[in-house]
């Protein structure tokens, strides 16, 4: 046996669909303090994002979501096409590993765009997607410094989005995130609107060429000012 006979794929979902990818990272606070009415509202959030990409064709060819949680760190759901992602339903438990989170979650990624290129398929610029509720209760200073030179505009290595729930830390948030792209309140527990807004906008970027610059439709609906 030749190791052709051995490995006649090495990455089989890439072979089966060479289309260019567009991969989502979402890291989702499952702290304690979001027990209750906030992780019910995340949960019919994700089931959201889940339909509206199901509407969209290219989407579900092109965007792939991977899925962590923290408190503990968990990852509930690797890098996979959108018709392959089913939201779990997630629950509450622990504190906020919120530097773990990042620096595993980026990890991850890394790994998923050395597939990509090893496969010779072509990605369009990584999101990053942080959902949280209070503040790091972790050291995240390391994983501040790798937020702001991935999301430089020298490196574009991802963009990395944070949305504060009611009681987050917003100093933290502000010091972890690029000063190109702070973070961003959440309006209530609008998790319905910001995971549509969230569809619409991966949508619009997989419509494009990998590399376009798409310009993304305005936060209203979830996210409030100041």
């Amino acid at each position: 046996m030749n190791d052709i006979d051995q490995v006649p794929f090495a990455y089989p979902d890439l072979v089966a669909n060479p289309e260019p990818r567009c991969p989502c990272l979402l890291l989702l606070d499952t702290s304690g303090s979001m027990n209750g009415r906030p992780i019910d509202e995340l949960n019919a959030g994700l089931r959201v994002f889940k339909e509206e990409l199901a509407s969209d064709s290219m989407a579900m060819q092109r965007v792939e979501v991977a899925l962590m949680t923290f408190g503990p760190v968990q990852v509930l759901s690797e890098f996979q096409t959108a018709d392959l992602f089913h939201p779990p339903t997630l629950t509450t438990t622990g504190d906020t590993p919120m530097g773990a989170a990042i620096m595993q979650g980026l990890d991850l990624l890394e790994a998923r765009k050395a597939t990509y290129r090893q496969a010779g398929v072509s990605y369009y610029r990584p999101w990053v997607f942080m959902i949280t509720d209070g503040g790091p209760t972790d050291n995240w200073h390391q994983a501040a410094e790798r937020v702001r030179a991935g999301d430089s505009a020298e490196r574009k290595a991802f963009s990395f989005f944070a949305v504060a729930v009611d009681g987050a830390d917003m100093t933290k948030l502000t010091s972890i995130c690029s000063p190109n792209r702070p973070p961003m309140k959440l309006k209530g527990l609008s998790f319905r609107e910001l995971f549509s807004w969230l569809s619409s906008s991966l949508g619009g970027v997989a419509k494009s060429q990998p590399g376009q610059l798409v310009a993304l439709p305005a936060p209203s609906g979830w996210s409030s000012v100041g």
